[in-house]
């Protein structure tokens, strides 16, 4: 990921309880463990992903890339 933009997600609380759908959205993204967090191009796609599961995840940082 040497260009462009990239979000940092946080997985902020368990996905113990969410639906099915929730569950894989998490696994796609690369979480499923509390407080885990990923760097992820800031592409539509992903943004749609978090917003799918606000309450499970949050974006802790906007970055562009060097």
């Amino acid at each position: 990921m040497s260009t462009g933009k990239t979000l940092r997600i946080q997985q902020y609380k368990s996905g113990i309880g969410a639906i099915y759908k929730h569950k894989r959205v998490l696994v796609s993204l690369g979480l499923g463990k509390m407080n885990r967090i990923v760097e992820k191009p800031d592409h539509p796609s992903i943004r749609g992903m978090v917003a799918k599961i606000p309450h499970l995840v949050r974006i802790v940082d906007e970055q562009a890339g060097n």
